[in-house]
């Protein structure tokens, strides 16, 4: 099988350099795959592919890192998107299709009465946030260590300019440890403002880990009697698992609820959704954006939850996402490899067994990608309705050499 070259990804990454610092910022910096393995820019996309500068197309397993549901170009919520575009955007007022957009969101979202609406999921983050805190007058937030809420000071796993000061009143406890999230209950007792956490643990560089039984009807329980607001961040599992919405999915009643990434198939929008209770507080505290009303990535939210609706999204998305991770497992044995997959079928995350450093993960998901497939190597995966049983069975037949690639360099099992 032909691997890919990426000289023109390498001289637009040579231009970026001179223009841009680090050549591209964030998650997609080629650092955090394997460089030299993988494109670095990305021309165009079609369903649940996509080309680079040079012409490679790649099953794309990573769907934009989770915005991507229905497939890029997707001509139902593309139309959608443009006939709001000729109607006006960024205007300077906002248009009645806010309120469309937060009825469907409310209508949708159990348990939430009032939506507000920005552009990405740090935007919601960090004002509910700062939301409980109005609402009940103290200052600390409790959150899960190793979880990610965004690349604000307050919680972002990066120290670059970050001083003590930012996050003097965020305390971190053990995802499915009782005892760590009682203790820090216990010992600022009557100062917490909230509780802040994902529908289940989804940190990179390790299995993602689901809710222990009796998590989260203990973690509801104790921010009722305490009167903590309880926000759910939905942003990266959000559509993937219900869609009224993860805690629905888990059996849990938040007081706040945070999305993006797939509520809109790539466009830019994040919502925040609440109960009765906070409706007045949110009216005092300030959320706003210069973008945040733009109407085009509403119009293209509305289309997206329609489509998702038609289609059955979330079943067929773990459907495809089962096929996927089964056929993983089944082929790593086949070469020797116990493979772990771990999360939602629809938000795996792959590991070797006897993984101690990634060097395993890096070689196979480097070998994938120059064969036209992307499977990321540190971060959980997505899949999409825009994947097919073709897709499957094309990757699985890439997997396939990727393994024996790793099996020729460090040995199976």
């Amino acid at each position: 099988m032909e691997t890919y070259k990426f000289d023109k990804s390498y001289e637009w990454f040579e231009r970026a350099c001179k223009v841009i610092p680090g050549g591209v910022i964030g998650h997609k910096h080629p650092a955090f795959t394997v460089p030299g393995s993988y494109p670095y820019f990305a021309s165009r996309g079609e369903g649940s592919h996509y080309w680079d500068p040079d012409g490679n197309e790649f099953i794309d397993w990573m769907c934009g890192f989770g915005p991507m549901v229905l497939g890029y170009n997707n001509p139902v919520v593309d139309a959608a998107a443009q006939e709001q575009a000729k109607l006006g955007d960024g205007m300077s007022h906002p248009g009645p299709i806010s309120i469309e957009y937060a009825e469907m969101m409310v209508k949708l979202t159990k348990g939430m009465d009032w939506c507000v609406y920005g552009k990405n999921g740090a935007d919601i983050t960090t004002w509910c946030m700062r939301l409980a805190r109005e609402y009940t007058g103290r200052k600390k937030i409790l959150i899960v260590r190793g979880a990610y809420h965004g690349a604000q000071a307050w919680s972002t796993p990066s120290y670059g300019g970050i001083i003590d000061e930012d996050r003097t009143h965020v305390h971190f406890f053990e995802w499915n440890n009782l005892d760590s999230f009682m203790e820090l209950i216990n010992t600022y007792k009557g100062q917490v403002a909230g509780v802040m956490m994902t529908p289940y643990h989804h940190c990179i560089y390790a299995d993602q880990q689901m809710p222990a039984p009796g998590w989260w009807e203990t973690i509801g329980k104790v921010c009722k009697q305490e009167d903590l607001i309880l926000i759910s961040d939905d942003v990266r599992a959000g559509f993937r698992l219900d869609m009224a919405g993860s805690h629905a999915y888990f059996g849990y009643e938040p007081d706040l609820v945070c999305y993006s990434k797939a509520i809109a198939n790539t466009y830019p929008i994040s919502a925040g959704l609440g109960t009765s209770k906070l409706k007045e507080t949110a009216e005092h505290v300030l959320f706003t954006g210069t973008f945040f009303s733009s109407m085009v990535p509403m119009a293209a939210s509305i289309a997206t939850v329609k489509e998702l609706k038609r289609l059955d999204g979330v079943n067929y998305m773990m459907k495809i996402g089962k096929a996927l991770c089964d056929g993983l497992v089944s082929v790593g044995k086949s070469n020797g490899f116990e493979i772990i997959m771990s999360g939602p079928y629809d938000i795996p995350f792959m590991r070797f067994a006897r993984e101690k450093n990634f060097m395993l993960k890096q070689l196979f998901s480097g070998e994938a990608a120059i064969r036209g497939v992307i499977f990321h190597p540190h971060h959980n995966w997505f899949t999409s309705c825009a994947h097919t049983e073709e897709d499957v069975k094309k990757s699985l037949e890439v997997a396939d050499i990727a393994f024996k690639k790793v099996k020729d360099k460090y040995g199976s099992d």
